[in-house]
């Protein structure tokens, strides 16, 4: 697992941005931040499992920064006591995709009941091979997908309470990791301070591809 992220992230680095599209999220978020109290100075906080990965970690931080900071919050300086901990997640799955992965087929127009795929298993496979159907190939089979989903938890920097807790994921053809996962940052972090009661519910954002 810790290979296909890693492979994700250095992939990251190719990235180009030609133009903007929009990245519906599905975000769960949950909130106890004081009423009246206002976003002031935080610091990122590693696990011991990200301080094992320090080039990966950062790079997670650097794909939320932009949304953390679109908050309100700002940056402890160096050396001084924040007033918030933020700690966060970031997973990029990849997942191949069944020939039954068709809105067609499983409700996305229509009443039909998805047939014979069960999650990323189905029998049949060998048979059609990579973007082949029906005798004809099909880009949009055989193509790698992608699940990601990031994940932010606010901590007051003295008590240690969770003021704030979001998740937000997506999936496409694309790990994203440069471009996808900053908008799923600033997607998880839409319902701040107030969070939402209406979990898990869609959010748009517009992101660079």
């Amino acid at each position: 697992m810790k290979r296909i992220v890693a492979a994700a992230f250095a992939a990251a680095a190719l990235a180009g941005c030609a133009s903007f599209y929009n990245i519906d999220a599905a975000v769960s978020s949950f909130s106890r931040w004081p009423t009246g109290r206002n976003p002031s100075t935080y610091a990122f906080e590693r696990l011991p499992s990200q301080q094992a990965l320090p080039q990966q970690a950062q790079m997670i931080e650097d794909a939320a920064r932009q949304a953390v900071e679109g908050a309100g919050f700002v940056a402890a300086p160096e050396g001084a006591v924040a007033d918030v901990t933020v700690q966060l997640g970031a997973r990029v799955t990849p997942a191949d995709r069944s020939p039954f992965d068709d809105p067609f087929w499983y409700g996305g127009y229509g009443a039909w009941h998805r047939p014979f795929g069960y999650g990323h298993y189905y029998y049949g496979r060998p048979f059609w091979g990579p973007g082949w159907r029906y005798g004809y190939y099909d880009p949009w089979y055989g193509s790698t997908w992608y699940d990601r989903e990031v994940a932010v938890l606010i901590r007051d920097k003295r008590s240690g309470e969770p003021l704030y807790e979001a998740r937000a994921a997506s999936d496409g053809p694309t790990s994203g990791v440069a471009t996808i996962l900053p908008a799923l940052f600033v997607a998880a972090m839409k319902d701040f301070p107030a969070g939402s009661t209406s979990n898990p519910h869609r959010v748009t954002v517009e992101t660079a591809h």
